[in-house]
Formats: structure tokens, C-alpha cells, sequence
């Protein structure tokens, strides 16, 4: 068998098997080099040799997470639950409960949007903002199912259309990826590749809310779990403090433009918050152990993603793998295009992270790609589309973790079926669907 397919198979079964993906990425990467005749010194200094590929995206991962702490320690986040909870009513009392419901919905959805590109603190946002959003959600009926859609989306969408934030990361790592594989690209092509996949989003979203889950679902008023308190820091602000993080969101946001460096940016900011007082620097070790420790799942699949590509590039068996798949569709562009979404579903379902599936399908889609005739935008759109499936759905992504972790706060919200079958029926299929009709169109 080709080494690239027996390296992607190990990989796959053992990160669905509870392995570690960064273990499984390991296995996989030797078990590819041995089956192309590398010896297993040769396949780890190739692996080892490719770790510093996805480096800088681990440090920006790092320091953006430190970043989120430092804007959550701030108290912005905290005063904008607190006003959304001041203008719906803590108890959902209202005559006109359909309205609230719109309402809550469309601030849950704002504020987890945001969450990606505005203000970047990721799914730091969801503890804060759910558990005391629970309540509401029971006195209005709300299906939790539909709450999790909702969250999903708001996680994960904007990342993918809009190049600031966590978004400009992940445009930054396709853009990346893509010139190492072959094909040279520029950073503006992504959001127009991506709109369309990202109106597929938008559609399960909508027929999650006003088909799937539009009716009323009744729960308890129970109380949130010790963990979850624990886990809810409230840090006191004032207007000072509101203000100089609002600066340093602007700072951080205008700096990724500029100098396109996410590590410089999240320092800038930073530095301003440190700056004013907004935040003691003596806080300084507290705040990037956080930070670390919040991002460092995908940082370091990140890092082992680059040496699993960089074995896989070095068995020499790609080529002869795209010659075999352009034979077997017989050149059918729509075919192929359908079988690649539906190989980044699985890899992406197995890693549990879009931002570290990218450097791997990249390495074997942009030759096949290029071998079937697709153009650029349409190859953006194929690896962007790939590399998202699976992040909604997988038992393993940050986006369904976390927002179970707030949902499931009293205890009345199952992670497989409450987060991940809902989000994995409603958003990969359209993405598939919408991902595959954009590389017909683009």
C-alpha cells in the first residue's frame, strides 16, 4: 500500500481509539517512513526536522492565549455578560417570551463571534458567559441543542471567514501550508474562498433553530457544579481598566494588519495593558502559564503536524497517490472534490482541531489539486472547507468541549449527544455540500 495512506490510517484509528493525537501523529508519521523503506532513525530526524515548521504558530498560539487571560482579567468580558444579563432579565420574565428568545439567542451569538476576531479570548468566553445564562435559557424553554449550535458557530465561523484574531491565524497557516505544498497564494483569496462554505454554516444554523430545535424543552433550575464556580473568575474592573483593554483589542487588531505578525501583535497588547496599570506585572508569569496551558493542545498538535507532513512529503509516495486518485476518478473534478471534503472530514474528526489539519491535507491535496485542474481560489476553498469539517461534531475539538463545558454547567447537557451529534449534523453537512460547490464555482 502507499505510505502516505497506511501513515494517514494509523494516525486516524489511533487518535479514534482515545490515543493522544500528538502520540498518534508519531506513530503514524514512523509507521508511513518505515512502510517507504526509511529506517526508523531516518523517519524521526525527518519528523524531528519538520517540528520547527509550525513553531511560530505555537509561540503566536501561546501568546494569543495569554492575551485572552489578560483581556479576561480585565473585566470586560465579565461587564458584557453583565449587560446582557441587566437588558434580557435574569429570571426571562417577559410577556413576549418568543422575543427574549430571539434576543438571547442573537446576544449568545454576538458575543461568541466576537470571541474570534474582536475580542480574541476564544472559548475562555464560554464559562463566563454561559452558567449564569442558564437560568434564562430554562425559564425561556430553549433547547439546549439549539444554544450549541449556536456557540459552535459562533466559535468557529468567524475564524474561518474573517482573517483577525484567531482568524487571521488560521488564514495565516492555510496561506502557509498551500506555498509549502507548491502553490504560492495570497492572504485576501482566503475570506473570498471561504464565503460560501461559510454560508453553508449559516444555513445548518438556521435550520438548527427554526426546524430542528425550534421547540420549547423543559429543564430544571438546578444549580451550576462546584467545577464550574471554580472555573468562573470574576475580576473586578473599572473604567480605567475597561478602557485600555478596549485599547489594546484596537492595538492588537491594527498591529496583525500591519506588521502581520500575530506573536508581535499579542504583545503589543500586552504591553499596553502592563503599561496602564490595567494589569500588575508582577501577574505577568500567572498570565502566560494560563495562557500557555489554555492553547497548548493546539500548539503542540500544531508542532507534530509539521513533522507528520514532513515525513509524509519525504516518502516520495504522494505523487504516485495523486497519479492513482486522478486515474480512479477519471479526471472528474466533482468527484474528486467530493472525496477530498469527505478525507478532511475524517481527519479533522480524528484530530479534533481544523487549525492542525491544515498542513497535513495541504501536502496532499494542493498536488492533486493542481493534477485535476482546479484553480487556486477552488483549492482554497477545498483545504479551507477540509480542514473545518469535523471540527464542529468531533468529541475532541476545543469548539464542542468547550461548549459543553458551559452548557453542562448543573449537569443537563450530554457532550455527545446534546454538543457533538447536533453540531456535526447541521454544519458538516452543509460544509460539504456549500465546500463542494464552491470548488465547482471558484
Amino acid at each position: 500500500m502507499n505510505a502516505v495512506i497506511i501513515a494517514v490510517i494509523t494516525m486516524l484509528i489511533l487518535s479514534l481509539s482515545k490515543v493522544h493525537v500528538v502520540l498518534a501523529l508519531l506513530i503514524g508519521a514512523l509507521v508511513g517512513g518505515l512502510s517507504a523503506g526509511m529506517g526508523i532513525t531516518e523517519a524521526i530526524d525527518i519528523f524531528a526536522d519538520g517540528l520547527g515548521a509550525n513553531a511560530e504558530v505555537a509561540l503566536s498560539y501561546a501568546m494569543l492565549g495569554a492575551f485572552a487571560v489578560a483581556i479576561s482579567r480585565t473585566g470586560l468580558p465579565d461587564l458584557m455578560v453583565k449587560a446582557a444579563l441587566k437588558i434580557v432579565g435574569k429570571n426571562g420574565e417577559t410577556k413576549r417570551k418568543s422575543l427574549s428568545k430571539v434576543f438571547i439567542i442573537l446576544v449568545v451569538l454576538i458575543l461568541a463571534s466576537f470571541s474570534q476576531n474582536v475580542i480574541p479570548v476564544h472559548i475562555a468566553i464560554v464559562p463566563i458567559l454561559i452558567p449564569p445564562l442558564l437560568k434564562v435559557f430554562n425559564e425561556l424553554f430553549i433547547d439546549r441543542r439549539a444554544m450549541a449550535t449556536v456557540l459552535t458557530f459562533g466559535l468557529k465561523a468567524p475564524y474561518i471567514l474573517i482573517p483577525a484574531g484567531f482568524g487571521f491565524m488560521f488564514h495565516e497557516i492555510v496561506q502557509e501550508s498551500m506555498a509549502e505544498s507548491g502553490l504560492p497564494i495570497e492572504m485576501d483569496m482566503i475570506p473570498i474562498a471561504m464565503l460560501l462554505p461559510v454560508a453553508g454554516m449559516v444555513f445548518g444554523l438556521g435550520v438548527a433553530l427554526f426546524v430542528t430545535y425550534r421547540k420549547p424543552r423543559t429543564y430544571e433550575n438546578k444549580e451550576i457544579t462546584d467545577v464550574t464556580e471554580k472555573d468562573q473568575s470574576h475580576f473586578s474592573y473599572d473604567l480605567k481598566s475597561v478602557t485600555f483593554s478596549l485599547i489594546a483589542i484596537i492595538a492588537v487588531l491594527i498591529a496583525q494588519f500591519v506588521t502581520g505578525s500575530m506573536i508581535l501583535s499579542a504583545l503589543i497588547g500586552l504591553i499596553i495593558l502592563y503599561a496602564s496599570r490595567s494589569l500588575h506585572i508582577s501577574h505577568s508569569e500567572g498570565l502566560m502559564n494560563e495562557g500557555i496551558k489554555m492553547m497548548a493542545f493546539i500548539g503542540f498538535v500544531m508542532i507534530a503536524a509539521g513533522g507528520f507532513a514532513a515525513v509524509i512529503q519525504e516518502t516520495g509516495h504522494v505523487e504516485p497517490l495523486v497519479q492513482t486518485v486522478v486515474e480512479w476518478v477519471d479526471g472528474s473534478q466533482a468527484l474528486a472534490a467530493l472525496l477530498m471534503l469527505i478525507v478532511g472530514l475524517i481527519i479533522t474528526m480524528g484530530i479534533g482541531s481544523s487549525f492542525s489539519t491544515v498542513p497535513i491535507i495541504a501536502t496532499l491535496f494542493v498536488p492533486l489539486a493542481a493534477s485535476l485542474g482546479f484553480s487556486p481560489m477552488a483549492t482554497i476553498a477545498l483545504i479551507g472547507t477540509a480542514s473545518a469539517l469535523g471540527d464542529a461534531g468531533s468529541p475532541a475539538s476545543d469548539s464542542t468541549l468547550g461548549t459543553t463545558s458551559g452548557l453542562n454547567a448543573d449537569g443537563q447537557h450530554h457532550h455527545i449527544w446534546d454538543t457533538c451529534v447536533p453540531t456535526f449534523i447541521h454544519f458538516n453537512i452543509p460544509l460539504i455540500a456549500f465546500g463542494w460547490l464552491a470548488a465547482m464555482i471558484l
